[in-house]
């Protein structure tokens, strides 16, 4: 591998740190209230937001100074590591329930979420095996079904938690390192047509995803119930029109949303910001997207090119899954939107990805 050169994606870095600061500032509008309240702090929330910040750009720029290859070496050891804290996190005693789900480890508020580290343990190691010479991805047996075996474990390891949200994430992005490696369109139909059957089946045998999906086609046949949240969502976007209540006057954050400072920040950014504000950081994240993919485009080699494109999936299916449950477009899963909403292990993690994709980036050709 040649010399890098002398900095990364400059578009790239700008849009990620600008899509931060704006979620540290919004965690604080949508945040104080419920900080105050709860905590007798208006800051409780935006303080450790900002903690998890600086170790999370600390961590990018760490990523971004060590040669991404370096971690092809160690994807397997990650990959059991990763494992082992999906399996962990399930024994009852060790793994702590939050928001109904068995997803954390940890001490009081402190915690991790395995399933967070399972992302990119996931698409670090399926970019090692893809890459590999002459690997007969065409084949179904021999090529296809070895990542699809890996990446079916780990979604059903955090379905277990359950978080389908998470699972969603995982599943879309490497899916999109499975198609961009040269599999076969005829394979990636039939498991298309499989997995709608999964999907199908697993909401079908938990009744909480069945409501999940009936108040999302029609929220208002249970508006105090399964309902709420969509209903409160749009109540708090529709105000917001073109240029919003105004920055800090959002009304939806006085205890009618719930947790609006993480899974339904866009709505209190919608609310305050309007849909400028809302087109904006649309916009950022697409900007973000955009750059990882032409920086996988132009990557020297085919791990840096198929990392370079999980990572940058990652981000866009969790935006997608995220503002389209906002605005009502899909079902509640409970997931966060990047860089923007509050959270230690999403917004760490998530910061660490991108510095693999910046680094990445200096060797673009």
């Amino acid at each position: 591998m040649g010399k890098a050169r002398s900095g990364p994606d400059v578009i790239l870095l700008a849009s990620t740190l600008l899509l931060l600061a704006i979620g540290v500032i919004m965690v604080y509008s949508a945040s104080a209230i419920l900080s105050f309240h709860d905590f007798g702090d208006e800051f409780y929330y935006v303080k450790r937001q900002l903690l998890f910040a600086v170790l999370g750009v600390a961590a990018m720029w760490t990523t971004m100074n060590v040669d991404y290859w370096v971690w092809k070496k160690y994807a397997k050891i990650g990959l059991l590591v990763c494992f082992g804290l999906l399996v962990i996190v399930l024994i009852p005693g060790i793994g702590v329930i939050r928001g109904g789900a068995r997803s954390w480890l940890g001490i009081s508020s402190f915690g991790i979420q395995p399933s967070e580290f399972a992302k990119i343990g996931i698409l670090l190691f399926l970019a090692k095996l893809l890459s590999e010479d002459h690997y007969p991805i065409k084949r179904f047996t021999q090529g296809l079904l070895p990542p699809l075996g890996i990446m079916g474990l780990a979604f059903g390891l955090i379905m277990l938690q359950p978080d389908l949200g998470t699972g969603a994430v995982l599943v879309g992005a490497s899916m999109l390192i499975i198609f961009t490696s040269g599999a076969r369109m005829l394979h990636l139909s039939m498991l298309a047509l499989v997995g709608v059957a999964g999907l199908v089946g697993l909401i079908l045998t938990a009744p909480y995803r069945l409501k999940r999906i009936t108040a999302f086609l029609d929220p208002w046949q249970d508006p105090l119930g399964a309902g709420y949240q969509s209903i409160q969502s749009l109540y708090a976007i529709g105000p917001g029109r073109l240029v919003g209540l105004g920055f800090n006057m959002s009304r939806q954050k006085y205890s009618y949303l719930p947790e609006p400072q993480t899974d339904f920040i866009f709505s209190i950014i919608g609310e305050e910001l309007g849909f400028l504000g809302g087109t904006a950081v649309i916009l950022l994240f697409g900007l973000l997207v955009w750059r990882g993919v032409r920086t996988a485009i132009t990557a020297p080699d085919s791990f840096g090119s198929l990392l370079a494109i999980g990572i940058s999936g990652m981000v866009a299916v969790q935006v997608i899954i995220n503002i389209g449950v906002v605005i009502g477009m899909m079902p509640v899963t409970g997931i966060t939107l990047p860089l923007i909403s509050y959270g230690g292990s999403s917004l760490t993690l998530m910061l660490t990805s991108i510095g693999i994709l910046l680094n990445i980036s200096r060797y673009s050709r």
